[in-house]
């Protein structure tokens, strides 16, 4: 394997999102990493160098051209295509990574749905994956607290978010555990891989029991 591409892949990741607090810092970038190939291999046991290479650099780079983190998408785009030139990636490799982290963001595919290589749907998969189970609930507070939501509010009601824009929904006021209804709970049903809907259904499941708990705790006060 390549592992002076994986490391410059690690070094952007680093580079760029080593500070956030948001819930996508680099610990993220390298779980949907290794996620990635894991999944890959669960439904297809084996992987070659060249995917495994692809998997894990589309895991540590697909955030740190995320509109929602960063007004500098089009100077990374061009670093990040500069470094896969570099390795002497082809153009069809470098193009499916482009394409993959440029398109398999939720909020990207609420308007429209972009259609991924079979790698790009294992490491959108991984993606959402690390946004169910606990590791799903620790993030979905980490966010809601870093751009000021309120926990909850019976008072402010989910909605239904499909068809907005990426603008749009990222603009919205809601609350963390609005959040759970209107995009968490709805990822099990988005998977595309067989590996990715089994371990979903697991982490949806303890975060459907969370929120249960949750609600009985609020309103035990009443």
């Amino acid at each position: 394997m390549n592992e002076e591409l994986i490391d410059s892949a690690q070094m952007l990741a680093k580079r760029y999102l080593k500070d956030d607090t948001s819930g996508h810092d680099y610990f993220h970038a390298e779980r949907v990493a290794q996620l990635a190939v894991k999944l890959y291999q669960q439904d297809h046991y084996s992987i070659i160098t060249a995917q495994k290479e692809a998997l894990t650099v589309m895991g540590y780079l697909h955030d740190i051209v995320d509109d929602k983190l960063t007004k500098k998408t089009k100077q990374r785009l061009q670093i990040i295509t500069e470094i896969l030139r570099l390795h002497q990636l082809d153009t069809m490799e470098i193009n499916d990574i482009i394409y993959t982290i440029t398109h398999m963001s939720y909020a990207q595919n609420l308007k429209q749905h972009y259609q991924l290589s079979l790698l790009g749907q294992y490491v959108q998969d991984s993606d959402r994956l690390d946004a169910l189970g606990a590791l799903g609930v620790a993030r979905a507070f980490a966010y809601g607290g870093r751009h000021h939501r309120k926990i909850y509010d019976p008072a402010i009601k989910p909605v239904m978010i499909a068809g907005e824009s990426a603008r749009a929904y990222h603009r919205r006021k809601t609350t963390t555990i609005n959040h759970f209804y209107e995009k968490l709970l709805q990822l099990p049903q988005q998977m595309n891989t067989n590996a990715g809907k089994i371990l979903a259904q697991r982490r949806g499941a303890y975060m459907q029991q969370f929120l249960d708990e949750f609600i009985n705790e609020w309103y035990s006060m009443y």
